[in-house]
């Protein structure tokens, strides 16, 4: 039996509270389970607190990322050039393949874990369709002066918000600036639905698309009456409550889902301030010597605690890494993703042999980079606790 670890990556992410709100729902007649009513209001109440006229409600933040390149294939059928981070989660990458486009890499900036802006935009070419960045873990990986570069060359923004709930940029939430967002509720993110995602944007064509997309493609899943009657009288010999517009996927989610969500919805700002002081005083007691601490931490909803060696020095990140098991610390090397996504088997073919050493930032973060817990009940004494060993290795 494998030992549970004294300081694990995530705990009680389902409260008490949220499992009775699903309880109460079961105990009904004839309970609705699939997308219904309450994933639509969940869905509301998500934008409402985003800030975005829109968001449909999907079954893991992976399903948000495929949704958003297929709005984007459904814009440029023949394809082209999407920018992407190197350090990221798969299916960010991956989203991109599957709907035919090309990523082209931009390296990291060391104190967000987003790619560097000036890296973005020396990367723009005729062929761009968008730039889809990650903010990573809470980081805010925006700055005026890309938003406004983006802006004037009319590249649309993509943003993965997926463990960055709750971040801002000069006050606003981040997801609401690109032309689509992505979040995740997975079970180690700021909030839980167990599984599940968001797709957001303030795009009335691209939310009547979007939720399309989510159901098989099917007409009936718009809420425009106008755009439904448009499909139907355009198909007069298919059956109205089957008119499948575009090939598309089945990537709801389920009324336990939406109930879970928006049981947790109103604890996620306390939860986030919560977190940023958890960072705060983890940076703090680290040794800034050996460990990096200089992180933008403004608009931060931290995600986990990155711990980043300064130098590269192998013996010593091998030490760490059995000083850490040895005191029960779950980690995770190479932060977001694992680390460099080019050096994944999956991009073999796509990009050229050795194309991850012409990303040094994201190359560093590889090999020195990990993320340690962080979360609502993480207790000051265990911080502490953290950083102790942490500053021993």
């Amino acid at each position: 039996m494998t030992k549970r670890p004294t300081f694990p990556l995530m705990r009680n992410n389902i409260a008490r509270a949220d499992l009775d709100a699903v309880i109460e729902h079961l105990r009904q007649d004839d309970p609705i389970l699939t997308n219904g009513p309450q994933c639509a209001a969940f869905e509301v109440e998500w934008s409402r607190w985003l800030g975005v006229r829109h968001s449909v409600f999907v079954n893991s933040g992976a399903s948000a990322n495929l949704i958003s390149m297929a709005l984007l294939k459904l814009r440029h059928p023949a394809g082209g050039e999407v920018i992407v981070p190197p350090l990221t989660w798969v299916s960010d990458i991956a989203s991109v393949l599957q709907n035919g486009f090309t990523p082209v890499f931009a390296d990291i900036d060391r104190r967000t874990l987003a790619m560097a802006p000036r890296a973005i935009l020396s990367r723009i070419t005729p062929r761009t369709r968008a730039v889809f960045l990650t903010h990573v873990q809470g980081f805010d990986g925006l700055t005026d002066e890309l938003l406004a570069e983006l802006a004037r060359r009319g590249v649309p923004l993509i943003e993965d918000v997926c463990e960055s709930h709750g971040a801002t940029h000069n006050g606003q939430r981040l997801g609401s600036f690109g032309w689509v967002s992505n979040f995740s509720f997975y079970y180690a993110h700021h909030m839980s639905t167990i599984e599940g995602g968001m797709v957001c944007t303030d795009d009335p064509v691209a939310y009547q698309q979007a939720r399309m997309l989510r159901s098989h493609g099917m007409v009936r899943e718009a809420n425009d009456v106008a755009l439904r009657d448009t499909w139907r009288g355009e198909n007069p010999d298919l059956n109205p409550d089957f008119i499948f517009a575009f090939p598309a996927y089945n990537l709801r989610n389920t009324e336990i889902g939406a109930i879970i969500g928006r049981s947790q919805l109103p604890r996620l700002d306390a939860n986030v301030a919560r977190r940023t002081r958890n960072l705060q005083r983890f940076l703090s007691r680290i040794d800034a010597r050996r460990y990096q601490t200089d992180f933008k931490l403004d608009g931060s909803s931290n995600y986990a605690f990155n711990l980043i060696v300064n130098e590269a020095d192998p013996l010593f990140v091998d030490r760490l890494m059995a000083t850490m098991r040895e005191a029960g610390i779950e980690f995770r090397r190479g932060s977001a993703g694992g680390g460099n996504q080019l050096r994944q088997p999956y991009l073999r073919g796509v990009v050229p042999a050795d194309h991850h050493r012409q990303f040094p930032h994201t190359e560093h973060v590889h090999f020195y980079g990990f993320y340690i817990g962080n979360f609502p009940d993480l207790r000051d004494d265990e911080i502490d606790s953290i950083c102790r060993v942490v500053n021993a290795a």
